[in-house]
């Protein structure tokens, strides 16, 4: 079987994990420290705050941009169920805005429709490591006053144009972004999430929420010749990453722009290979965007069938995955009206698919997933001389008239 990803990890991360297990301080200690400080670095932020995973990440962002309960907080349906369901945790409603269909992300130009008076933040996301419009949406947000978030939950070494100069996705370019460490994602930590933000107090409250509103951090506390008794004078969460995952994660964040580089090399091989297959769409990269290409997906004709496309694939022994998710369809969500439809985000999720896309692929293994998929797709033109003389099938768009 071909999977859809395959984390890349060796004896340097199971020595790292080992290294810590072996050390006596396992949870959030002097690895997590490091993590942020070079996981900052790496983005270029002023800021970072390690937490379990993104969607605490996000829980913790909306907060400190002051989302609170009643707010609306205008987002993409189109998203895995944690963004909108980290708006929902705050007590506030999202307000799901279209994608723009040849990225997969917010479509800008919707946006202003969706606020209102109780908007209170502006929460986007990077579908797919692809980054989305950030300059169009952060001029929105400076005009109406609104913190941007961002869910960078699978853009981790993706890059933006930004005043003509290329600058990681994290930087940040709204107000914080939120990165996943999930096995589905090219940097992995088992699981956990990541924090960037150009603002101190908000890393402070990160870094106070993280760990049940506590005053005093566990290091500080350890390390004192002084006995301390801590408070806690806030709410907070058990939201901390271990230091066996941070130390994992170290070394994952050193692969990373290897593993980039080896991802788009890919992905440039699949776009080759799919040349001739006229009839499925791929997403192209706008110029200001250079992604990870955390997945790589196809948009079918419409008039194949999603399922029976991925079944027949899933038959020769390559896996793959429907298009992402509508948060707007399941039930938790479903009974709340809609300011505006979303044709593009629905098709999106019902007409595309993820193909299998991981660093150890060998030119084999995408040989035989690009013939699968287009013998999987390929129109069917009902005329006995083309079949008779194998000829090559035009692309849905064109018409054929065969007479006899």
């Amino acid at each position: 079987m071909i999977p859809i990803i395959k984390p890349t990890m060796d004896e340097a991360e199971a020595e790292a994990a080992r290294r810590v297990i072996l050390s006596g301080w396992v949870t959030q200690g002097p690895e997590v420290a490091a993590f942020e400080t070079e996981f900052a670095t790496f983005t270029g932020a002023p800021h970072a705050a390690a937490v379990s995973n993104c969607t605490t990440a996000l829980h913790l962002a909306l907060l400190a941009a002051g989302v609170k309960p009643g707010d609306e907080v205008v987002t993409v349906s189109h998203s895995y169920i944690a963004t909108a369901n980290s708006v929902a945790y705050c007590g506030a409603i999202p307000v799901f805005v279209d994608i723009d269909p040849a990225t997969y992300n917010i479509d800008p130009n919707l946006i202003e429709r969706a606020l209102s008076a109780k908007t209170s933040a502006i929460l986007v996301v990077h579908q797919m490591g692809l980054p989305c419009d950030m300059a169009a949406v952060v001029d929105i947000a400076k005009t109406k006053g609104l913190p941007v978030i961002e869910d960078a939950a699978c853009a981790s070494g993706s890059e933006i144009l930004w005043n003509g100069q290329w600058e990681k996705v994290g930087k940040v370019h709204g107000d914080v972004a939120c990165f996943s460490f999930h096995p589905r994602k090219i940097m992995s930590t088992g699981d956990g999430g990541m924090l960037t933000t150009k603002h101190a107090d908000w890393a402070a409250k990160f870094k106070l929420l993280r760990q049940h509103g506590m005053s005093v951090p566990d290091t500080v506390r350890h390390g004192s010749a002084q006995v301390i008794f801590e408070t806690h004078p806030v709410l907070g969460y058990n939201y901390r990453m271990t230091d066996i995952q941070a130390a994992v994660g170290r070394e994952q964040l050193k692969r990373l722009p290897g593993t980039v580089a080896h991802r788009r090399a890919l992905a440039d091989r699949y776009a080759e290979l799919l040349g001739e297959a006229q009839w499925l769409s791929l997403v192209r990269e706008p110029s200001y965007a250079r992604t990870n290409w955390q997945s790589f997906c196809v948009r079918l004709p419409d008039s194949a069938d999603q399922r029976t496309v991925m079944q027949a694939m899933l038959d020769a022994g390559v896996a793959t995955r429907r298009g992402i998710m509508c948060a707007h369809r399941e039930d938790v969500y479903a009974s709340q009206p809609l300011r505006m439809s979303l044709p593009e985000s629905e098709a999106a999720q019902d007409h595309a698919i993820v193909l299998p896309l991981y660093p150890q692929m060998t030119d084999e293994e995408q040989q035989k997933v690009t013939s699968t998929l287009i013998g999987a797709t390929r129109p069917k033109i009902h005329s006995p001389k083309l079949q008779r003389w194998n000829l090559r099938p035009l692309p849905i768009e064109a018409s054929l008239i065969v007479s006899e």
